[in-house]
Protein backbone atom coordinates (compact mmCIF):
# COMPACT_ATOMS: atom_id res chain seq x y z
CA UNK A 1 0.00 0.00 0.00
CA UNK A 2 0.91 3.75 -0.77
CA UNK A 3 -0.39 6.83 -0.60
CA UNK A 4 -1.40 9.25 -3.34
CA UNK A 5 2.67 10.69 -3.24
CA UNK A 6 4.28 7.37 -3.59
CA UNK A 7 5.09 6.89 0.10
CA UNK A 8 5.02 3.20 1.10
CA UNK A 9 2.43 2.86 4.15
CA UNK A 10 1.99 -1.01 4.27
CA UNK A 11 3.63 -3.97 2.97
CA UNK A 12 2.13 -7.97 3.81
CA UNK A 13 3.42 -11.32 2.25
CA UNK A 14 2.38 -15.33 2.81
CA UNK A 15 5.72 -16.81 1.89
CA UNK A 16 6.80 -20.44 0.79
CA UNK A 17 9.98 -22.30 0.31
CA UNK A 18 11.58 -25.23 0.34
CA UNK A 19 15.04 -26.42 0.54
CA UNK A 20 14.36 -30.02 0.29
CA UNK A 21 14.43 -32.02 3.31
CA UNK A 22 16.41 -28.94 5.32
CA UNK A 23 14.79 -25.63 6.58
CA UNK A 24 15.86 -22.21 6.19
CA UNK A 25 14.12 -21.33 2.84
CA UNK A 26 13.13 -17.61 3.85
CA UNK A 27 13.63 -14.44 2.51
CA UNK A 28 14.10 -10.71 3.97
CA UNK A 29 10.59 -9.08 2.72
CA UNK A 30 9.80 -6.22 2.84
CA UNK A 31 12.98 -6.03 0.33
CA UNK A 32 15.16 -2.60 0.97
CA UNK A 33 12.53 -0.47 0.88
CA UNK A 34 11.35 1.81 4.31
CA UNK A 35 8.07 0.43 4.87
CA UNK A 36 6.21 1.89 8.32
CA UNK A 37 3.64 -0.93 8.49
CA UNK A 38 4.67 -4.37 7.78
CA UNK A 39 3.67 -8.01 8.32
CA UNK A 40 5.64 -10.95 6.45
CA UNK A 41 4.50 -14.76 7.31
CA UNK A 42 6.98 -17.80 5.98
CA UNK A 43 6.35 -21.42 6.04
CA UNK A 44 9.39 -23.72 4.85
CA UNK A 45 8.10 -26.52 2.89
CA UNK A 46 9.72 -30.08 3.73
CA UNK A 47 10.15 -32.17 0.23
CA UNK A 48 12.01 -35.26 -0.53
CA UNK A 49 14.62 -33.67 -2.80
CA UNK A 50 17.74 -33.93 -0.89
CA UNK A 51 19.14 -30.73 1.65
CA UNK A 52 19.53 -27.31 0.22
CA UNK A 53 22.76 -26.21 -1.64
CA UNK A 54 24.42 -22.75 -1.56
CA UNK A 55 23.48 -20.47 -4.68
CA UNK A 56 24.79 -16.73 -4.11
CA UNK A 57 23.26 -14.82 -1.89
CA UNK A 58 20.52 -17.23 -0.61
CA UNK A 59 16.56 -15.95 -0.49
CA UNK A 60 18.29 -12.52 -1.28
CA UNK A 61 16.94 -13.18 -5.42
CA UNK A 62 13.78 -14.63 -4.88
CA UNK A 63 13.04 -11.60 -2.31
CA UNK A 64 14.22 -8.94 -4.88
CA UNK A 65 12.39 -10.82 -7.59
CA UNK A 66 8.88 -10.51 -5.59
CA UNK A 67 9.17 -7.08 -4.24
CA UNK A 68 10.71 -5.47 -7.23
CA UNK A 69 8.16 -6.52 -9.67
CA UNK A 70 5.19 -5.52 -6.83
CA UNK A 71 7.19 -1.91 -7.09
CA UNK A 72 6.57 -1.44 -10.74
CA UNK A 73 2.84 -2.36 -10.23
CA UNK A 74 2.54 0.03 -7.66
CA UNK A 75 4.31 2.65 -9.91
CA UNK A 76 1.61 1.96 -12.50
CA UNK A 77 -0.91 2.06 -10.15
CA UNK A 78 0.16 5.88 -9.15
CA UNK A 79 0.94 6.66 -12.89
CA UNK A 80 4.65 7.48 -11.17
CA UNK A 81 8.18 6.55 -13.34
CA UNK A 82 9.63 3.31 -11.47
CA UNK A 83 12.47 5.47 -10.72
CA UNK A 84 10.84 8.22 -9.11
CA UNK A 85 8.82 5.50 -6.61
CA UNK A 86 12.23 3.88 -5.86
CA UNK A 87 13.76 6.87 -5.07
CA UNK A 88 11.10 7.96 -2.80
CA UNK A 89 11.09 5.30 -0.97
CA UNK A 90 14.73 3.86 -0.80
CA UNK A 91 16.61 4.51 2.29
CA UNK A 92 20.00 3.80 1.38
CA UNK A 93 21.68 7.47 0.47
CA UNK A 94 24.64 5.13 -1.85
CA UNK A 95 22.10 3.52 -3.69
CA UNK A 96 19.91 6.75 -4.05
CA UNK A 97 23.30 8.08 -5.94
CA UNK A 98 23.24 4.60 -7.90
CA UNK A 99 20.23 4.21 -8.98
CA UNK A 100 20.73 8.13 -11.00
CA UNK A 101 23.69 6.65 -12.64
CA UNK A 102 22.40 3.61 -13.53
CA UNK A 103 19.24 5.21 -15.24
CA UNK A 104 22.08 7.82 -16.96
CA UNK A 105 23.68 4.54 -18.31
CA UNK A 106 21.15 2.77 -19.67
CA UNK A 107 19.36 5.75 -21.12
CA UNK A 108 15.95 5.69 -18.92
CA UNK A 109 14.71 8.59 -21.02
CA UNK A 110 14.48 6.31 -24.01
CA UNK A 111 12.09 4.08 -21.54
CA UNK A 112 8.23 3.60 -23.38
CA UNK A 113 5.16 2.73 -21.36
CA UNK A 114 4.26 -0.59 -20.88
CA UNK A 115 3.11 -2.56 -23.42
CA UNK A 116 3.16 0.60 -25.86
CA UNK A 117 6.40 -0.58 -28.19
CA UNK A 118 4.72 -1.77 -31.64
CA UNK A 119 5.61 -4.60 -33.94
CA UNK A 120 7.05 -8.26 -33.14
CA UNK A 121 10.25 -7.62 -31.57
CA UNK A 122 9.62 -5.78 -28.61
CA UNK A 123 11.85 -4.05 -26.31
CA UNK A 124 11.26 -2.43 -22.38
CA UNK A 125 13.71 -1.29 -20.16
CA UNK A 126 13.33 -2.57 -16.27
CA UNK A 127 15.01 -2.20 -12.65
CA UNK A 128 16.09 -3.45 -9.44
CA UNK A 129 18.20 -3.30 -6.31
CA UNK A 130 20.31 -5.58 -3.95
CA UNK A 131 21.62 -5.59 -0.50
CA UNK A 132 24.21 -7.75 1.20
CA UNK A 133 26.18 -7.82 4.36
CA UNK A 134 29.78 -9.19 2.72
CA UNK A 135 31.59 -8.25 6.57
CA UNK A 136 34.39 -10.23 7.79
CA UNK A 137 36.49 -10.80 10.91
CA UNK A 138 38.13 -13.93 12.44
CA UNK A 139 41.12 -14.23 10.11
CA UNK A 140 44.76 -14.99 11.32
CA UNK A 141 47.79 -15.04 9.18
CA UNK A 142 51.61 -15.31 9.00
CA UNK A 143 54.19 -13.71 7.43
CA UNK A 144 57.97 -15.36 7.10
CA UNK A 145 60.74 -12.74 5.79
CA UNK A 146 64.00 -15.09 5.00
CA UNK A 147 67.51 -13.81 4.96
CA UNK A 148 67.80 -13.99 1.10
CA UNK A 149 64.68 -11.56 0.70
CA UNK A 150 62.12 -13.61 -0.12
CA UNK A 151 58.48 -13.44 1.30
CA UNK A 152 55.81 -16.02 1.95
CA UNK A 153 52.48 -15.39 3.32
CA UNK A 154 50.77 -18.18 5.29
CA UNK A 155 46.68 -17.90 5.62
CA UNK A 156 44.17 -20.97 6.02
CA UNK A 157 41.75 -19.05 3.55
CA UNK A 158 40.70 -20.91 0.12
CA UNK A 159 40.24 -19.72 -3.49
CA UNK A 160 37.02 -20.93 -4.91
CA UNK A 161 38.07 -18.64 -8.46
CA UNK A 162 37.47 -15.00 -6.78
CA UNK A 163 40.84 -14.25 -6.76
CA UNK A 164 42.05 -14.68 -2.91
CA UNK A 165 45.54 -15.65 -4.23
CA UNK A 166 46.28 -12.52 -6.04
CA UNK A 167 44.94 -10.28 -2.89
CA UNK A 168 47.12 -11.61 -0.56
CA UNK A 169 49.80 -11.07 -2.76
CA UNK A 170 49.25 -7.90 -3.39
CA UNK A 171 48.11 -6.19 -0.37
CA UNK A 172 50.94 -7.95 1.16
CA UNK A 173 53.51 -6.41 -1.35
CA UNK A 174 51.86 -3.09 -1.49
CA UNK A 175 52.25 -2.81 2.65
CA UNK A 176 56.09 -3.66 2.07
CA UNK A 177 56.76 -2.27 -1.03
CA UNK A 178 57.50 -4.70 -3.26
CA UNK A 179 56.59 -6.11 -6.69
CA UNK A 180 54.08 -8.14 -6.42
CA UNK A 181 55.96 -11.54 -7.59
CA UNK A 182 58.37 -11.07 -4.73
CA UNK A 183 55.74 -12.59 -2.31
CA UNK A 184 54.94 -16.36 -2.09
CA UNK A 185 51.16 -16.89 -0.78
CA UNK A 186 50.49 -20.06 0.92
CA UNK A 187 46.65 -20.91 1.54
CA UNK A 188 44.22 -23.73 1.59
CA UNK A 189 45.86 -25.42 4.14
CA UNK A 190 44.86 -26.61 7.59
CA UNK A 191 48.19 -26.60 9.02
CA UNK A 192 48.13 -22.47 8.24
CA UNK A 193 46.52 -19.81 10.56
CA UNK A 194 42.85 -20.11 10.84
CA UNK A 195 40.32 -18.04 8.60
CA UNK A 196 36.55 -18.68 8.23
CA UNK A 197 34.90 -20.30 5.43
CA UNK A 198 33.56 -18.19 2.03
CA UNK A 199 30.17 -17.95 3.00
CA UNK A 200 28.57 -14.77 2.84
CA UNK A 201 30.89 -13.07 0.99
CA UNK A 202 33.26 -11.88 3.71
CA UNK A 203 36.61 -13.74 2.49
CA UNK A 204 37.86 -10.79 1.00
CA UNK A 205 36.85 -8.44 3.56
CA UNK A 206 38.26 -11.05 6.79
CA UNK A 207 42.15 -11.55 5.01
CA UNK A 208 42.82 -8.64 3.46
CA UNK A 209 42.85 -7.09 7.02
CA UNK A 210 44.28 -9.95 8.30
CA UNK A 211 47.46 -9.66 6.02
CA UNK A 212 47.61 -5.95 6.60
CA UNK A 213 48.25 -6.00 10.25
CA UNK A 214 50.67 -8.83 9.60
CA UNK A 215 52.63 -6.91 7.27
CA UNK A 216 52.78 -4.12 9.01
CA UNK A 217 54.17 -6.07 12.44
CA UNK A 218 56.87 -7.75 9.85
CA UNK A 219 58.05 -4.04 8.56
CA UNK A 220 57.65 -2.99 11.87
CA UNK A 221 60.44 -5.43 12.92
CA UNK A 222 63.01 -5.32 10.01
CA UNK A 223 62.80 -1.77 10.59
CA UNK A 224 64.08 -1.97 13.75
CA UNK A 225 67.21 -3.88 11.84
CA UNK A 226 67.63 -0.96 8.99
CA UNK A 227 67.44 1.43 11.76
CA UNK A 228 70.44 0.14 13.98
CA UNK A 229 72.52 0.04 10.66
CA UNK A 230 71.66 3.80 9.35
CA UNK A 231 71.68 5.35 12.51
CA UNK A 232 68.23 6.71 12.76
CA UNK A 233 64.92 6.34 14.14
CA UNK A 234 62.49 3.26 12.85
CA UNK A 235 59.49 5.93 11.68
CA UNK A 236 62.22 7.95 9.42
CA UNK A 237 62.85 4.77 7.20
CA UNK A 238 60.69 4.19 4.29
CA UNK A 239 59.91 0.99 2.23
CA UNK A 240 58.84 1.44 -1.37
CA UNK A 241 60.32 0.41 -4.99
CA UNK A 242 61.63 -2.75 -3.47
CA UNK A 243 64.26 -0.27 -1.19
CA UNK A 244 64.65 0.77 2.00
CA UNK A 245 65.38 4.03 2.90
CA UNK A 246 66.22 7.28 5.05
CA UNK A 247 63.30 9.95 4.49
CA UNK A 248 64.80 12.80 2.97
CA UNK A 249 68.13 11.21 2.75
CA UNK A 250 68.95 9.66 -0.98
CA UNK A 251 72.37 8.49 -0.06
CA UNK A 252 70.89 6.31 2.99
CA UNK A 253 69.09 3.17 1.10
CA UNK A 254 69.10 -0.33 0.71
CA UNK A 255 67.66 -2.72 -1.37
CA UNK A 256 64.97 -5.22 0.47
CA UNK A 257 67.30 -8.19 0.16
CA UNK A 258 70.40 -6.16 1.52
CA UNK A 259 68.38 -5.43 4.16
CA UNK A 260 66.90 -9.14 5.11
CA UNK A 261 70.36 -9.85 4.23
CA UNK A 262 71.53 -8.25 8.02
CA UNK A 263 69.28 -11.45 9.96
CA UNK A 264 71.67 -13.63 9.22
CA UNK A 265 70.71 -17.07 9.39
CA UNK A 266 67.31 -15.88 10.89
CA UNK A 267 63.69 -15.72 9.66
CA UNK A 268 61.70 -12.97 10.79
CA UNK A 269 58.15 -14.49 11.23
CA UNK A 270 55.24 -13.07 12.80
CA UNK A 271 51.62 -14.03 13.14
CA UNK A 272 49.06 -11.15 13.09
CA UNK A 273 45.12 -11.07 12.78
CA UNK A 274 42.12 -9.57 11.31
CA UNK A 275 41.72 -5.91 12.87
CA UNK A 276 39.04 -3.28 12.89
CA UNK A 277 39.20 -0.03 10.78
CA UNK A 278 40.45 -1.89 7.41
CA UNK A 279 36.94 -3.40 6.75
CA UNK A 280 33.35 -3.38 7.07
CA UNK A 281 30.14 -4.18 5.81
CA UNK A 282 27.08 -3.32 4.27
CA UNK A 283 26.70 -2.70 0.51
CA UNK A 284 24.15 -1.86 -1.83
CA UNK A 285 23.80 -2.08 -5.92
CA UNK A 286 21.42 -1.27 -8.40
CA UNK A 287 20.76 -2.65 -12.23
CA UNK A 288 19.07 -1.80 -15.22
CA UNK A 289 18.24 -4.12 -18.18
CA UNK A 290 17.55 -3.48 -21.54
CA UNK A 291 15.51 -6.54 -23.00
CA UNK A 292 14.32 -7.35 -26.56
CA UNK A 293 10.95 -9.56 -26.66
CA UNK A 294 10.28 -11.76 -29.82
CA UNK A 295 6.15 -12.36 -29.72
CA UNK A 296 6.34 -15.01 -32.08
CA UNK A 297 8.91 -17.25 -30.59
CA UNK A 298 8.52 -15.92 -26.99
CA UNK A 299 12.58 -15.45 -27.02
CA UNK A 300 14.04 -12.74 -24.71
CA UNK A 301 17.05 -11.56 -25.46
CA UNK A 302 18.83 -9.22 -22.50
CA UNK A 303 20.41 -6.44 -25.09
CA UNK A 304 22.40 -4.75 -22.40
CA UNK A 305 22.77 -4.35 -18.14
CA UNK A 306 24.26 -1.94 -16.24
CA UNK A 307 25.19 -2.92 -12.75
CA UNK A 308 26.26 -0.41 -10.17
CA UNK A 309 28.11 -1.63 -7.43
CA UNK A 310 29.54 -0.48 -4.25
CA UNK A 311 32.07 -2.53 -2.28
CA UNK A 312 34.26 -0.19 0.04
CA UNK A 313 38.11 -0.20 -0.86
CA UNK A 314 38.48 -2.38 -4.50
CA UNK A 315 41.42 -4.16 -4.15
CA UNK A 316 41.77 -5.43 -7.83
CA UNK A 317 39.55 -3.35 -9.96
CA UNK A 318 39.83 -6.71 -12.42
CA UNK A 319 38.51 -8.96 -9.97
CA UNK A 320 35.53 -7.26 -9.26
CA UNK A 321 34.93 -6.07 -12.45
CA UNK A 322 35.07 -10.11 -13.00
CA UNK A 323 33.04 -10.69 -9.84
CA UNK A 324 30.27 -8.57 -11.18
CA UNK A 325 30.42 -10.08 -14.81
CA UNK A 326 30.05 -13.10 -13.20
CA UNK A 327 27.16 -12.67 -11.04
CA UNK A 328 25.16 -11.08 -13.80
CA UNK A 329 25.44 -13.87 -16.18
CA UNK A 330 24.51 -16.47 -13.47
CA UNK A 331 21.45 -13.85 -12.88
CA UNK A 332 20.56 -14.22 -16.55
CA UNK A 333 21.15 -18.06 -16.19
CA UNK A 334 18.31 -17.80 -13.02
CA UNK A 335 15.97 -15.32 -15.10
CA UNK A 336 15.82 -17.41 -18.49
CA UNK A 337 17.04 -20.93 -18.67
CA UNK A 338 18.20 -22.70 -15.62
CA UNK A 339 15.46 -25.23 -14.39
CA UNK A 340 15.76 -27.89 -11.89
CA UNK A 341 12.85 -30.88 -13.23
CA UNK A 342 12.09 -32.84 -10.52
CA UNK A 343 10.58 -36.59 -10.22
CA UNK A 344 7.17 -36.26 -8.32
CA UNK A 345 7.32 -39.60 -7.01
CA UNK A 346 11.24 -40.12 -6.86
CA UNK A 347 12.43 -36.76 -5.68
CA UNK A 348 15.29 -37.50 -8.52
CA UNK A 349 16.63 -34.08 -10.66
CA UNK A 350 15.69 -36.01 -14.36
CA UNK A 351 18.10 -33.27 -15.90
CA UNK A 352 20.86 -33.35 -14.10
CA UNK A 353 23.23 -32.38 -16.96
CA UNK A 354 24.36 -30.00 -18.70
CA UNK A 355 22.59 -30.76 -22.59
CA UNK A 356 19.15 -30.40 -20.28
CA UNK A 357 19.99 -27.89 -17.67
CA UNK A 358 20.38 -24.58 -19.66
CA UNK A 359 22.44 -21.69 -18.47
CA UNK A 360 23.64 -18.81 -20.81
CA UNK A 361 26.47 -18.90 -22.72
CA UNK A 362 28.05 -16.52 -25.04
CA UNK A 363 24.87 -15.81 -27.26
CA UNK A 364 22.77 -15.14 -24.29
CA UNK A 365 25.07 -12.76 -22.71
CA UNK A 366 24.42 -9.30 -23.39
CA UNK A 367 26.29 -5.96 -23.27
CA UNK A 368 27.08 -5.68 -19.22
CA UNK A 369 28.84 -2.22 -18.07
CA UNK A 370 29.84 -2.22 -15.04
CA UNK A 371 30.13 1.11 -12.77
CA UNK A 372 31.75 0.26 -9.52
CA UNK A 373 30.89 3.09 -7.00
CA UNK A 374 34.15 3.50 -5.22
CA UNK A 375 33.54 4.18 -1.13
CA UNK A 376 37.55 3.45 0.00
CA UNK A 377 36.94 5.06 3.54
CA UNK A 378 34.90 2.19 3.76
CA UNK A 379 37.40 -0.07 3.87
CA UNK A 380 36.85 -3.91 1.75
CA UNK A 381 33.47 -5.27 1.83
CA UNK A 382 32.67 -9.01 0.13
CA UNK A 383 31.71 -8.42 -3.37
CA UNK A 384 30.81 -12.19 -4.36
CA UNK A 385 26.85 -12.58 -3.86
CA UNK A 386 25.29 -9.38 -4.55
CA UNK A 387 25.65 -8.79 -7.93
CA UNK A 388 23.28 -12.38 -9.04
CA UNK A 389 20.32 -10.21 -6.74
CA UNK A 390 18.61 -7.92 -8.84
CA UNK A 391 19.42 -9.36 -12.28
CA UNK A 392 16.46 -11.61 -12.90
CA UNK A 393 13.97 -9.15 -11.33
CA UNK A 394 14.83 -6.11 -13.74
CA UNK A 395 14.88 -8.74 -16.17
CA UNK A 396 11.27 -9.66 -15.36
CA UNK A 397 10.61 -5.64 -15.38
CA UNK A 398 12.00 -5.05 -18.71
CA UNK A 399 9.64 -8.04 -20.11
CA UNK A 400 6.99 -6.32 -18.69
CA UNK A 401 7.36 -2.93 -20.12
CA UNK A 402 8.02 -4.40 -23.22
CA UNK A 403 4.96 -6.86 -23.50
CA UNK A 404 2.32 -4.76 -21.06
CA UNK A 405 1.79 -8.76 -19.96
CA UNK A 406 3.91 -9.52 -16.18
CA UNK A 407 5.89 -12.59 -15.99
CA UNK A 408 5.58 -14.04 -12.40
CA UNK A 409 7.32 -17.41 -12.72
CA UNK A 410 11.09 -17.93 -13.50
CA UNK A 411 12.39 -19.41 -15.99
CA UNK A 412 11.01 -16.84 -18.15
CA UNK A 413 10.95 -19.15 -21.07
CA UNK A 414 9.89 -19.32 -24.41
CA UNK A 415 6.29 -21.03 -23.77
CA UNK A 416 5.67 -19.42 -20.72
CA UNK A 417 6.31 -16.04 -22.59
CA UNK A 418 3.46 -16.86 -25.11
CA UNK A 419 1.05 -18.36 -22.48
CA UNK A 420 1.57 -15.18 -20.68
CA UNK A 421 0.25 -13.42 -24.44
CA UNK A 422 -2.95 -15.67 -25.18
CA UNK A 423 -3.81 -14.69 -21.55
CA UNK A 424 -4.12 -11.25 -22.19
Amino acid sequence: GAGQDGKLVAFAAETYGTAGISGGAGMPLPYIYSVPNRRHEHRDVLINAGGGRPFRAPGHPQACFATEQIMDEMAEALGMDPLELRLLNDPNETRQQEWKIGAERIGWKRRKPSGSDSGRMKRGMGLAASTWGGGGGGTQAQMNLFPDGSVEVKCGTQDLGTGTWTHVAAVAAEELGLPIEAIKPLIGDSDYPYSGGSGGSTTAASVAPAIVNTARMAKEKLAELAARHFGVDAEQLIFAGGHVSVEGDADKSLTWAETCSMMATDVLSVQGEWVEGLSSRGVAGCQFAEVEVDTDTGRIQVVKLVAVVDCGLVLNRLAAESQINGGVIQGISYALFEERLMDPRTGTMVNADLENYKIAGALETPEIEIVLFDQPERGVIGLGEPPTIPTSAAVANAVANALGVRMKELPMTPDRVLDALEEV
